[in-house]
């Protein structure tokens, strides 16, 4: 499982082309201040200022500084990716809150897909044609303005009711539970007896909402790491550049795990925290009717976000370009880089030689180019960049990779809520704990084995087939790790059930037991679950004090063998323990996984041509998002809808699923996620094959030229590693 996916930045190179445009050849350092420092104070609209800036005016304000941009987007970047993972911390409670199937919380939280793919491609148009800056605070505001959206549904709606009877009323819960004999008790309503047009269209115009909000998600988070990627590539040092991103990314990775942890806090609260009856409730957190204060978590994280965004407010749209490298930095890098560092200095000097020929490739033509050229060369470049077969191999891979991380991180929650029978705080507490550290583990080891080894091409290829072959073997034992179906009363049926559940038809006929009523129970010594005290026989309740808590028997139930009583709630799980080996499999294959992250993106950098990069970059996360991102938490909503074994209804439709056959569960979502572990490793083999294939035939070609080129080859190879390690 891949952590928080991210943000396409192939507009990077694309920003920094446009200013290495206006600045000229020496972008380093000399020539360029006295314009940067112009733009920086705003000369443009003082034609009578001084020729020379006096040395106190070139660092107006704090707000000067590339140290401080960084600092800024590293903090929202985390409250950006921890309110677009929140939802998905609280995807099972949403789905009972609102009666969403699957299917449709899939579809829900690919919209925030949606909205960022459509504007994408604007950005690379854009460019640093635009204050980013400001572009980047706004965009955080909508951001902001999106997730106060989401909770709007929670204010605007009626009272969570956790039975269908009168909120008001806590004692009429329990008797309407209750088996009544059919003279004394009113008649069962049917499923669709309270529903008329404006229910159903104020339920459709809930869930607009939060369609509406998901896609603003998406469209706010557009600019946020695009353009602060290039902005932070401009004007901070060229040594520093790549320490600034890192520290970005690791920070930025960190916002899933809070998201989960958030909302591990949140769902312990009751969802009407803000409008508790006056009798109080009577369910528990591990009631499987609970629904949790998922709102909260929206509210808090919107809030982050806002704060966040007020800094890029008082940024400049440019700023003097960083002179000194760090300290540190420099200390370190004083002898293992300084040859490097001089054969890629010496190509700098060379550009202007080079400014004809660059500005061939696609990628220097789109700044210059209207909306309408651009979107008209936009398929011819994308045409032209699927045509490199290691590329398209290597993104095929990270289709796969990411569909897996998408469905993993929608539904892992609720996967393990369902097969290990625990609350969805619980799951939310492992998650976080366990599988974003290791996600983040994997990633910095496969960086680091590729800086250690000196990796090649082919060496990338070898790691990253590596990793998924290490990752399927450890992916089979979960096929074999989860808890049996709990036998429900007249649902399921299994093989040596006991002789109770056939006599679940006729037991309960004296009764008028409602249809789509919710409160199950459990009888201890069978372990058979009853979806009600009703549908049990039961006429009667009492509650037994304890010195923590209070148990609730139902007594005198015809449909229980020995008319024993049964107890409020679900039956507990023997096998609830396994859920922390089953996680740390999970961790464990994520980590492998992410070995993959840095080499593969390595191959695709490798795999095109120079003056292609900057888009091959930008396709590649486009092709992420049509292919896996959207589709992926719908498909994975499906196959989980298919093992569902019954049904809430909500006027006359499917609403939530109840109770799921836990073994079609295991083996239908741990086996997509094999079947897409699969695919990366097969698209990883060909593009072994492939690399090897072309070494070969450059081996040949090698081989028929002169000695003198061979030796050329052989003298320049060490610095060609050090190049690669860099990158």
């Amino acid at each position: 499982m891949q952590p928080s996916r991210s943000q396409p930045y192939f507009t990077q190179p694309l920003f920094k082309t446009k200013m290495e445009m206006k600045m000229g050849p020496a972008s380093e350092g000399q020539q360029v201040p006295d314009k940067e420092t112009k733009a920086t104070m705003g000369t443009e609209n003082a034609p009578g200022d001084k020729a020379s800036p006096d040395p106190q005016d070139v660092q107006p304000s704090v707000f000067h500084s590339i140290k401080l941009f960084v600092l800024c987007h590293s903090v929202l970047q985390l409250a950006q990716l921890m309110i677009s993972g929140y939802l998905k911390s609280s995807i099972s409670t949403v789905e009972k809150r609102f009666g969403l199937s699957s299917q449709t919380s899939g579809l829900l939280a690919s919209f925030n897909e949606v909205g960022n793919t459509a504007l994408i491609v604007f950005v690379s148009y854009f460019g640093s044609r635009v204050h980013r800056p400001r572009f980047i605070g706004c965009g955080a505001i909508l951001v902001s303005l999106a997730g106060l959206l989401m909770t709007l549904p929670h204010f605007i709606s009626e009272p969570y009711r956790y039975d269908n009877t009168s909120p008001e009323n806590t004692p009429q819960d329990f008797e309407d539970s209750l088996c009544l004999p059919t003279a004394s008790a009113p008649a069962p309503a049917p499923s669709n007896g309270n529903c008329s047009s404006s229910t159903e269209a104020q339920h459709l115009g809930l869930v607009g909402i939060m369609f509406v909000a998901q896609t603003l998600l998406g469209v706010g988070g557009v600019p946020i790491q695009p353009f602060g990627i290039s902005y932070i590539d401009d004007f901070a040092h060229n040594s520093n550049s790549p320490l600034y991103l890192g520290i970005l990314f690791a920070v930025t990775m960190m916002g899933p795990g809070l998201a989960f942890g958030l909302g591990s806090l949140m769902l312990r609260l009751y969802v009407d925290i803000n409008r508790m009856p006056e009798g109080g409730i009577s369910l528990t957190i591990k009631d499987p009717r609970w629904v949790g204060a998922w709102w909260l978590g929206f509210l808090i994280a919107a809030g982050t976000v806002a704060l966040a965004a007020i800094p890029y407010f008082f940024f400049p749209k440019e700023m003097p370009k960083e002179k000194d490298e760090l300290q540190f930095r420099r200390k370190v890098l004083a002898v293992t880089d300084s040859p490097a560092r001089k054969g890629k200095d010496s190509p700098t000097e060379q550009r202007p030689g080079e400014s004809t020929k660059k500005q061939e490739g696609p990628v220097q033509i789109a700044p210059n180019l209207t909306v309408i050229q651009f979107i008209k060369v936009f398929p011819k470049v994308l045409l032209q960049t699927l045509r490199h077969p290691t590329f398209l191999l290597v993104v095929l891979s990270q289709v796969c990779l990411s569909s897996m991380a998408a469905g993993m991180g929608t539904f892992l929650p609720k996967f393990l809520e369902r097969q290990f029978f625990i609350t969805a705080s619980y799951a939310n507490l492992l998650i976080g704990c366990l599988s974003f550290p290791s996600i983040i583990v994997g990633i910095v080891v496969g960086g680091a084995l590729v800086k250690r080894l000196h990796l090649g091409p082919v060496g990338c290829s070898v790691l990253c087939l590596l990793g998924m072959l290490l990752c399927l073997f450890f992916s089979l034992p979960l096929f074999f790790i989860g808890c049996p179906s709990h036998q429900i009363a007249g649902i399921t049926h299994q093989p040596g059930a006991q002789p109770g559940l056939e006599l679940f038809p006729g037991c309960m006929e004296a009764c008028s037991c409602q249809s789509d009523g919710f409160n199950p129970v459990c009888d201890p010594s069978t372990r058979v679950e009853y979806i009600t005290p009703c549908h049990a026989g039961c006429s009667s309740r009492v509650v037994q004090d304890a010195l923590d808590k209070s148990q609730v028997f139902y007594t005198n139930c015809s449909c229980v063998a020995g008319d024993n009583p049964v107890l409020a709630g679900s039956c507990d799980s023997t096998c609830s323990h396994l859920v922390v080996p089953f996680l740390l499999l999970v961790s464990l294959g994520s980590a492998l996984a992410c070995l993959t992250h840095t080499p593969s993106f390595l191959l695709i950098l490798r795999g095109v041509k120079k003056e292609d990069k900057a888009l091959a970059v930008g396709i590649q996360f486009m092709l992420l998002r049509i292919l896996a991102w959207m589709p992926s938490p719908v498909i994975h909503g499906s196959a989980i809808d298919t093992t569902c074994v019954h049904w809430a209804l909500s006027c006359g439709h499917r609403a939530v699923c109840r109770y799921y056959n836990n073994d079609l569960l295991r083996n239908r979502f741990i086996g997509l996620q094999f079947f897409y572990k699969t695919g990366s490793m097969i698209c990883f083999a060909l593009v072994l094959a492939v690399l090897r294939q072309q070494t070969k035939e450059a081996r040949t070609k090698e081989s028929r030229s002169s000695p003198g080129l061979e030796q050329q080859l052989l003298v320049s190879e060490p610095g060609k590693k050090s190049e690669d390690s860099r990158v």
